[in-house]
């Protein structure tokens, strides 16, 4: 529709002054009209004329538009128009753009490391990159979810040197008793036990180091039986285990795992065979000379020969790429990692641009529990995944409504991603799970309210049918010749073709028309926190309709259960693209 009205514009531009523009309408508060337009002031400078004079000229010839029933000149020369009631019907159609019709894009999100606890971060950029992942599907691209994580590296090692040292050797049978609901606790203790001594211990971290090697030599000789393998390889299942229980449990799921042990080598022959044209030796090591770039210089592959992150994100692009055969690459990350792939994307820029300019790189900040809310001493210091989903259980409790799953998952990913992605994310357990407030439940709510109206007035229509059939001594099945008409998705719109709204319908079928041009906003910013905007005032402006418009009962019934079935269409398609449920009750 807003594309539409803006070649329409155009042409009367075009025709009256024989001059182009760029025409943008905006949306005015709705008492000014349904667009608004600048054009007559852009046109100003180009026609030597003041943009009053130029908006008076242009006013008659916007109103003989088949889309638009009335326009006003307001201020200096901006044009308020307002469109037809059946322009309202067909804005009201979702129909987001299709402009990433035929295009693959892979989307690379959440990025754990096994040996690792899962943090808050991670629930974060599974929520949001699980939400991107969904814009860029309903824009019509093919959309290939993926995750990337470090299966070796210091971290890696760190973790089993304190495995061997608890063991008192290389002991794989002592993994035996570990209990099953303990092994992802049991392995980030691990990780910090050996963090520490790598810190404070000098021949622990000899030691460390000695490991890290080890750890490559296995998968390099495809090691699987030896003691220090066998550790090795049930711990990093038990990892994959406890992403998969994790992932299951939020509802995001992955097509492909890239480990870095796969990435590696890929990114350690590229490097290596492109040294003296991108990457340079350095005191025996191999790096990339940024600061002629205006970034900064970065180890690829260290003075032992051993790849770091910035060599297996390289092979990490080029494998996504031989995989998917991309369009497009979207990665999401913590803003941390901003400069570090941004030398990485720059040295890959060199030999490869295309590839380069394909990947978009989005990052978020950190996540914080408001007013710097203490954990509890025995779940350490980081905010794990796994608190953020638990604090919310507890607020749901604390409210006295059910522990419902997806009511909590509501929760904390609208709260999530109705924030701006790139600062820091402060997450508030207890206005989170409220149902008044601009979160998720309410938005569940919301819907489950809609539905119930839609449910009532199905139940009326067989009341009524029932005493037709009583009265007429009827005993066959209902006849739907005897029923109101009352509209399912399939007919809402036709029941609303040819009406003449009144000021409450009005408002909210105009509201209904913005989703369209919100979604493929956040599809081209790759932002969905406008989609949590746009519902969030798509529920308000419903509550205002159905406080002062009788529905069920009311002479205009048919008309208003098809604004509330569209209404109720709009809020499940927006919650559905953040990944939350919209159950019919509540």
């Amino acid at each position: 529709m807003k594309q539409e009205l803006e070649k329409q514009i155009l042409a009367a531009v075009q025709a009256l002054f024989n001059v182009d523009v760029h025409v943008e309408l905006s949306r005015p508060e709705e008492q000014f009209g349904d667009y608004a337009s600048n054009v007559a002031m852009q046109l100003s400078k180009q026609l030597g004329k003041n943009p009053r004079e130029i908006a008076d000229q242009l006013k008659p010839k916007l109103e003989e538009l088949d889309l638009v029933s009335g326009v006003e000149v307001a201020g200096p020369g901006f044009l308020n128009l307002k469109l037809t009631d059946a322009a309202l019907v067909q804005a009201a159609q979702i129909e987001p753009a299709k402009s990433l019709a035929g295009k693959v894009v892979v989307a690379e999100y959440s990025d754990p490391n096994p040996f690792k606890v899962l943090h808050a971060g991670h629930l974060y950029t599974s929520v949001v990159g699980d939400s991107i992942a969904n814009l860029l599907e309903l824009a019509g691209a093919e959309v290939h979810r993926v995750n990337f994580g470090g299966d070796v590296g210091m971290h890696v090692a760190k973790t089993m040197w304190a495995i061997i040292k608890q063991f008192g050797g290389e002991d794989p049978q002592q993994l035996n008793d570990i209990p099953a609901d303990q092994h992802a606790e049991w392995m980030a203790a691990a990780y910090i036990e050996g963090t520490n001594a790598f810190e404070d211990d000098e021949s622990a971290k000899a030691e460390i180091v000695v490991l890290n090697k080890r750890v490559y030599q296995l998968h390099n000789e495809n090691d699987h039986d030896s003691p220090f393998a066998q550790i090795y390889w049930t711990c990093r299942q038990w990892a994959y285990d406890y992403f998969d229980a994790f992932y299951d449990r939020i509802g995001t799921k992955f097509e492909k795992y890239y480990p870095e042990s796969q990435t590696a080598p890929l990114g350690l022959e590229t490097v290596r065979a492109h040294i003296g044209e991108v990457y340079q030796e350095s005191d025996g090591a191999i790096v990339f000379d940024g600061e002629k770039h205006g970034l900064h210089t970065r180890v690829f592959i260290n003075s032992e020969g051993l790849p770091t992150y910035e060599a297996k994100d390289v092979g990490l692009v080029i494998l996504k790429k031989r995989d998917y055969n991309f369009d497009r690459s979207v990665v999401i990350t913590g803003n941390e990692q901003l400069q570090y792939m941004s030398v990485v994307l720059k040295s890959i820029e060199q030999f490869e641009p295309e590839l380069a300019a394909n990947t978009t790189h989005l990052t978020h900040g950190l996540v914080k529990l408001q007013g710097g809310v203490k954990m509890s001493s025995r779940k350490g210091n980081i905010l794990r995944a796994v608190d953020v989903l638990d604090e919310a259980t507890e607020a749901v409790k604390a409210l006295g409504q059910s522990e419902d799953d997806q009511i909590v998952l509501g929760a904390v990913k609208y709260s999530f991603l109705r924030q701006r992605m790139g600062g820091d994310i402060v997450y508030d357990p207890k206005e989170s799970v409220s149902l008044e407030g601009n979160s998720g439940p309410y938005l569940q709510y919301a819907h489950a309210r809609a539905r119930s109206v839609l449910a009532r007035a199905a139940e009326s229509s067989h009341a009524d049918g029932a005493q037709l059939r009583s009265d007429a001594h009827v005993p066959q099945a209902r006849s739907a010749s005897v029923l109101p008409d009352h509209p399912s998705s399939h007919d809402a719109t036709a029941a609303l073709n040819g009406v003449e709204f009144e000021n409450g319908e009005r408002s909210l079928i105009r509201k209904i028309g913005e989703y369209t041009e919100v979604v493929n906003k956040a599809v081209n910013e790759l932002m969905p926190h406008h989609i949590c905007t746009y519902l969030y005032e798509l529920a308000q402006t419903f509550n205002r309709f159905y406080e002062n418009n009788r529905v069920v009962g009311d002479e205009r019934e048919k008309i208003r259960l098809a604004l509330v079935q569209r209404y109720a269409e709009t809020l499940r398609s927006g919650l559905s693209l953040l990944g939350i449920t919209a159950p019919d009750k509540m």
